[in-house]
């Protein structure tokens, strides 16, 4: 039985899941290398995810095409994931020596262009070559599900072992150029920063730990795994192409109780599995708490619940209060202090120095007035709708009907 079930299969699941989360303001960014250490990391993952769960406790073959697959995916991770380092590790070292402040379009389709073809074309050439060294179809082992096979043979630490690590050394040199640089042009690299709006000084940084940290797992596991080879398995020699292709097949279900009984076989097996996932954990942990990324997680807890039916929590702004009521403007510094009676009421008193025009009227008339003089504003009828005041001017338009006329004092009506 598999001692990591069912740890494995829930980390490889997030492993899977989790990193995709940053991808779209990476795609924003233009970051391609980010967007394929996404691709390589979460894609392995998946794969990772359904040979642990599918092959749990037992080597049968219900999908061979499936493992076709399966065993050129994990090729492919094999120098994916180290070739998207080297490409994060190459745009931070072109950032930290930029001669221009900014960069145009065409040269950013230009890097985009060079790291597809360093992660994804170059990934293909290198699954293509595997069947120069491929024995047989594919393995099956307990527990672990489809795996590729490789011929022990010279040839084959030249097409295929040798690769991780030669990623990993060019990835290292820039790393460590690129720290160079940027302790020598820390002026013109500020510069760079402060006008490029997709790449701040933290993502910056995060990416280069990311990148530091993928050289410190992949290289020493690329040199393990080599040992491995050397150690474990006899080396064979390259007789010929029939000789390394003779039924090819076939395939070889191997019970957990065999390969289990190899320790430095269960040791290559399980680095190899385990390093995609912790890559792309690693790479979540970096990008996934971020500012922009808790940004966005807002934005997206927000859209789902006003699909969901939930109402949006406003907050107040303007110094509006909205606890109790509807909302009431705080008092400006430039306007009169507002009067609130004490039952409700829909009249008041003018003024004492207030001279009603109505006082001589002997006919029952309307009109409009207003209490202050310096704020002119008119009105064709009583019921005519009339627009709020600016809370800046806090003007106040009194209306007198005609029935206030037999009164002692006219009444006003507060709109």
């Amino acid at each position: 039985m598999d001692p990591t079930y069912p740890l494995f299969p829930i980390f490889s699941f997030l492993g899977f899941f989790l990193p995709l989360i940053p991808l779209p303001w990476h795609l924003q960014a233009w970051n391609s290398g980010t967007c394929y250490f996404i691709f390589w990391s979460s894609l392995s993952s998946l794969n990772q995810f359904v040979n642990s769960i599918v092959w749990h406790g037992n080597a049968l073959n219900p999908a061979p095409i499936w493992c076709d697959i399966s065993s050129r995916i994990m090729l492919g991770a094999t120098v994916g994931v180290p070739a998207a380092s080297l490409c994060i590790n190459r745009r931070l070292y072109k950032i930290a020596t930029v001669q221009a402040v900014s960069i145009t379009p065409a040269e950013k389709r230009r890097a985009v262009l060079i790291d597809s073809l360093i992660c994804l074309l170059f990934p293909l050439i290198f699954i293509a070559l595997q069947y120069v060294v491929e024995g047989h179809r594919f393995n099956i082992y307990e527990d672990i599900g489809c795996y590729p096979v490789v011929y022990n043979t010279l040839l084959a630490y030249f097409t295929t072992n040798m690769w991780p690590l030669i990623i990993g050394l060019i990835s290292a040199t820039y790393c460590v150029l690129c720290l160079r640089a940027f302790a020598r042009r820390r002026l013109e690299f500020s510069q760079f920063m402060a006008s490029n709006k997709t790449l701040t000084m933290g993502r910056y940084f995060r990416l280069m730990a990311l990148a530091m940290t993928d050289i410190l797992c992949t290289t020493p596991i690329a040199v393990a795994v080599m040992v491995i080879n050397l150690t474990a398995l006899p080396l064979e020699p390259w007789r010929s192409w029939d000789d390394t292709h003779l039924d090819f097949f076939r395939v070889e279900q191997i019970p957990a109780i065999l390969w289990r009984s190899n320790h430095l076989l269960v040791t290559g097996i399980e680095l190899t599995r385990w390093t995609s996932v912790i890559c792309a954990l690693l790479f979540f942990a970096f990008f996934g708490f971020a500012a922009e990324a808790q940004k966005h997680y807002r934005l997206a807890y927000r859209f789902i619940k006003r699909k969901l039916g939930f109402k949006m929590d406003i907050k107040p702004s303007f110094g509006m209060k909205l606890k109790d009521g509807p909302p009431t403007p705080l008092k400006n510094i430039h306007s009169l202090p507002l009067y609130i009676p004490s039952t409700p009421s829909t009249s008041f008193s003018p003024p004492p120095e207030y001279k009603s025009p109505l006082s001589n009227a002997s006919t029952p008339t309307t009109t409009t007035t207003k209490v202050f003089p310096s704020q002119q504003t008119k009105h064709d009828s009583v019921d005519s709708h009339h627009s709020l005041p600016s809370p800046s001017t806090q003007s106040f338009v009194t209306e007198v009907s005609s029935t206030c006329v037999s009164s002692d004092e006219p009444k006003f009506h507060v709109i």
